[in-house]
């Protein structure tokens, strides 16, 4: 499932993808693949995320059912 919440959080910070990643120490790729919903990301680095867009984990995370 794409995460469009964190997509738009990071592009409404006017942050690039790459900008995100060397903030939370991992790849511009790895960021892709977690808005793409190519990859689910540790707890570490959902929080790692979350402090840099100041937001919180369910603001980004919390899936609707």
């Amino acid at each position: 499932m794409k995460n469009l919440k964190l997509k738009a959080a990071r592009a409404g910070l006017d942050m690039s993808q790459a900008d995100l990643a060397e903030a939370v120490g991992v790849s511009r790729q790895t960021i892709s693949a977690i808005e793409k919903g190519d990859y689910n990301p540790t707890i570490n680095l959902c929080i790692k995320i979350c402090k840099v867009l100041g937001k919180t984990l369910d603001e980004l995370f919390w899936i609707e059912e």
